[in-house]
């Protein structure tokens, strides 16, 4: 499963500022854990074969969330015939994007990786746009722009660390894209645990079925306490970021996002010995200061009742 929370209806926030500083430390908090999963995965996936880590960690992950679901009120597994489509069509769209996004990341330094998954919220923003007709003016849609150019200079087109893996990533947040635009015509009926049940499930069912050039092993010791770390910590994360909405004001808890780049710069760093290139600095400040306006942008306009 990615480390994307579902962008499910939520209660509505609340607007004290000691609010907005508890929202904004539980949603650095889910950053944190999502980071934390995929060097989990990324370190035991070096040397276990990659669908077997992903068939290991989808286990626990969907035990945990049924833990969570069954915590919080039951797992209500109904889904109303409208939304059976596009539920089933964001499923694919999340197995799909795990998969890429699993396969860059086993190939990929974690940092630079990290920093091409935070387009999502300005691709989000555009596909709104061309899909919804919401309107974003010239200076989101500049946003997006400067966002694209952060893209560029971390997989640097035409250069020799440009390869099929810098794409996969990019259709990993292609993908991400489709399902979050799918989740926005869901039913709000439809509980978040429901979703991100299927797709733990969906997700391990995969890595079951598809081939695998690598023959499965019985894996290490400390290749599953890495997979268990990874799998608390992406069953954390998921629970963080649904709470971290549900507390403060939205413009001052979704920058916090962001700082699950500067948590995978520093894994990679410490775990994988990783030094991003200058580039990929440039990038990932131009992507994050165009996300961080855009939402400050968004929430502007709102408050003008445009």
């Amino acid at each position: 499963m990615t480390r994307q929370p579902d962008a499910m209806p939520l209660a509505q926030p609340l607007t004290g500022q000691s609010d907005n500083i508890r929202g904004a430390g539980i949603m650095a908090l889910s950053m944190a854990a999502f980071a934390s999963n995929d060097a989990g995965i990324k370190f035991a996936a070096e040397t276990l074969p990659l669908y077997e880590a992903i068939a290991i960690r989808g286990v626990m992950v969907s035990l945990l969330l049924l833990g969570f679901a069954w915590l919080t009120g039951g797992l209500d597994l109904r889904i109303p015939r409208g939304d059976r489509l596009r539920f089933g069509v964001r499923l694919l769209a999340e197995v799909g994007s795990s998969l890429l996004f699993l396969h860059a990341l086993t190939h990929m330094p974690l940092g630079a990786l990290s920093a091409i998954m935070q387009s999502l919220p300005l691709l989000v923003m555009l596909a709104a746009a061309l899909v919804f007709g919401e309107r974003i003016g010239w200076r989101r849609l500049s946003a997006v722009g400067v966002g694209l150019v952060g893209v560029a200079l971390i997989v640097r087109p035409g250069s020799d660390s440009f390869n099929v893996w810098s794409l996969y990533g990019l259709g990993a947040v292609l993908l991400l894209v489709a399902r979050e635009i799918t989740t926005r015509r869901l039913s709000a009926g439809i509980r978040s645990s429901t979703v991100a049940l299927a797709a733990a499930v969906g997700v391990t069912l995969s890595a079951f079925v598809l081939p695998d050039a690598a023959a499965w092993r019985v894996p290490r010791v400390e290749e599953v306490g890495a997979l268990t770390i990874s799998a608390c910590f992406l069953s954390v994360g998921y629970v963080a970021a649904v709470a971290a909405m549900r507390v403060g004001e939205v413009s001052f808890v979704s920058p916090f996002r962001y700082t699950q780049l500067l948590v995978a710069m520093a894994l990679g760093f410490a775990v994988f010995g990783e030094v991003p290139r200058l580039t990929t600095w440039i990038g990932a400040a131009l992507l994050v200061g165009a996300g961080v306006y855009s939402i400050w942008r968004e929430q502007r306009l709102r408050a003008r009742g445009r």
